[in-house]
């Protein structure tokens, strides 16, 4: 008996994380900011905007974007509710979105395009038909005429944070609505919505490492459409969240010079009840900021120094140079800043945002 369950339990860890939708996966950094992409244009009546978001993929110990695109709902009357990452258990953990009747909880992230944090504005059914909004959703009412404006109000923020909980998280919990909407009959994603996940997986250009938060397909019309016509790049990170906040400039896709960073902000004090653990911390925060500050100094000397020297030279060649510099040392930033929130000081008992 004991050696069947040992067997039991090397079979459960050689599968992959994803087969079981990244349940019971805690990582200690969460996911990069959201970044900003246009809407493809809806491809057909019938179809429902499921929003980007980060995936992982522990093979490679990296985020990988899966990106937003317009899915046939599996039947009339559903609704999505997208996915979410949040904290629990001294880790980020991903909660699957599901097709439903009704919109629930998914941490209260604004993932832009109707779903601004709580519920959907970008449309409705009605007698088996769905009717797009045209004031959050890019359709052509040339050929889809099942659509209405209708102005959406929210209260959602729009700083990019990509998860809920732990540091720099969004607050957010759920109504007793929400709760009530995880208990109604569920689908899960459908066929193409697992074809097109396992793509993004599968492509390099998607990770989070690799790409610097900039996936190179932010979104497509239809699921699994990378590198086609109809799909979106990412036009600019945006703010920073709190959580990558010291590293990351607001749109380091187009700053070239370290002097072109935003300030290098302070992640909110710790508050664990242990005063001499928090006083650490914030020591080990005032020597990053200082290290940090000093590397972009030196960084600015040495590429004004290049331009003094080649004054002559190719210019753009020397600018595209200084431009990758500088992105590099944004993202090794970013990724020390997470490293050392991840290891912050935390308040016992901690609660969190435990799943729902």
């Amino acid at each position: 008996m004991r050696t069947i369950r040992f067997l039991l339990a090397l079979l459960i860890l050689a599968i992959p994380a994803a087969s079981f939708g990244q349940v019971g996966l805690r990582i200690a950094i969460g996911p990069p900011p959201l970044p900003i992409y246009d809407q493809p244009i809806c491809p057909g009546d019938g179809y429902l905007w499921t929003p980007g978001y980060w995936a992982y993929d522990d093979s490679v110990s990296d985020y990988y974007w899966v990106p937003g695109t317009w899915v046939e709902a599996p039947e009339a009357g559903f609704l999505w509710t997208p996915g979410y990452w949040g904290w629990g258990d001294g880790g980020y953990f991903f909660n699957d979105g599901y097709w439903g009747l009704n919109v629930g909880f998914y941490g209260g992230i604004n993932y832009g395009f109707g779903y601004f944090g709580d519920g959907y504005g970008g449309g409705r059914w009605d007698h088996g038909h769905f009717f797009y909004n045209r004031s959050v959703n890019n359709v052509d009412d040339r050929n889809i005429h099942n659509v209405y404006n209708e102005r959406v109000e929210h209260r959602g923020i729009d700083n990019h944070i990509s998860y809920n909980g732990g540091k720099g998280g969004i607050e957010a919990h759920p109504s007793s609505a929400q709760e009530a909407a995880a208990k109604d009959r569920h689908i899960p994603p459908v066929e193409a919505q697992t074809r097109h996940a396992q793509a993004a997986r599968g492509n390099p250009e998607q990770r989070a490492g690799l790409s610097h938060g900039n996936p190179a397909t932010a979104a497509t019309a239809k699921p699994g459409e990378f590198g086609e016509h109809a799909a979106a790049a990412p036009r600019e990170t945006g703010e920073a969240s709190r959580a990558v906040a010291g590293g990351a400039a607001p749109d380091t896709r187009t700053v070239v010079h370290p002097k072109d960073l935003g300030p290098i902000a302070r992640p909110a004090p710790a508050n664990s009840g242990n005063a001499k653990a928090d006083k650490k911390y914030e020591q080990q925060q005032d020597k990053l900021i200082a290290r940090q500050t000093q590397e972009r100094q030196k960084l600015q000397q040495k590429q004004e120094a290049e331009h003094q020297q080649k004054a002559n030279a190719d210019n753009q060649k020397l600018e595209q140079k200084h431009q990758q510099q500088t992105q590099q040392l944004a993202q090794r930033h970013t990724a020390q800043q997470q490293s050392l929130q991840s290891r912050a000081p935390q308040a016992r008992p901690s609660g969190g945002g435990g799943r729902k």
